[in-house]
C-alpha cells in the first residue's frame, strides 16, 4: 500500500529535480530535513526527506542505508542518524542544498581490511564499518570551505583529503586530520 507521503514524494520528484538548488532550499518546509546523494561508484541518485513532523521516516532511512552501502560487497548497514543530521547541518552551514557525492559510506570489515592492505590512511577500526562515517564532496562548495564548515560543527571527526578531492566526516569524538 502506498502512503500519502510516498505518493507525494514520487509525484513531486520529477518537478523538484528541475528546480535550481537555491529554490529547492526554499521549498523544503520548516521542520523537514532533506538530503540528496549521488553514489560515485554505483551511479545511483537519491533525494529524500528523511525527517519530518518531528520524526525520522523509516522508509527514507532504508533508502539512505541502501545508497550508502558498501559498493564492493553490496552489504547494507544502518547508518547513524546523527551522521545524517551532521550532513544536513553541513548543507545548512555552507548554504548549498546540493547533492553530496559519496566516495565511501558504509564499509564491511572485509572491504575495510582489503583497503588497509592497498591504501594508506585506512583505520583498522574505521567508523565506516559502524555506519558512523562518510567520505564526501559537495559540488559548488570549495573543499576547504566544506572542511571548515564541518570543523565548525564540532560534531565528530573531520578528515581532509585535497589530493583525492573529498573530506571525511564521522560521529566519533571531535578530532581532525
Amino acid at each position: 500500500m502506498i502512503t500519502r507521503r510516498t505518493f507525494l514524494k514520487f509525484a513531486t520528484a520529477g518537478a523538484t529535480s528541475l528546480i535550481a538548488p537555491a529554490a529547492l532550499a526554499r521549498i523544503t518546509r520548516p521542520g523537514e530535513r532533506l538530503l540528496r546523494f549521488y553514489n560515485l561508484h554505483t551511479g545511483e541518485h537519491l533525494s529524500t526527506t528523511y525527517w519530518a513532523d518531528g520524526a525520522y521516516i523509516t522508509e527514507e532511512l532504508a533508502a539512505i542505508n541502501h545508497i550508502l552501502r558498501d559498493h564492493r560487497s553490496g552489504k547494507v548497514a544502518t547508518m547513524d542518524r546523527r551522521l545524517l543530521d551532521l550532513l544536513h547541518a553541513l548543507q545548512q552551514r555552507t548554504g548549498k542544498p546540493g547533492t553530496f557525492h559519496i566516495i565511501s559510506g558504509y564499509r564491511s570489515p572485509e572491504s575495510n581490511a582489503r583497503l588497509r592492505h592497498t591504501s594508506t590512511g585506512v583505520a583498522k577500526r574505521s567508523l565506516h564499518m559502524r555506519g558512523k562515517a562518510v567520505d564526501i564532496r559537495l559540488p559548488g562548495v570549495d573543499l576547504r570551505h566544506l572542511r571548515q564548515a564541518a570543523l565548525q560543527l564540532h560534531a565528530g571527526g573531520v578528515g581532509y583529503y585535497p589530493k583525492s578531492n573529498f573530506i571525511h566526516v564521522d560521529t566519533g569524538r571531535p578530532r581532525f586530520w
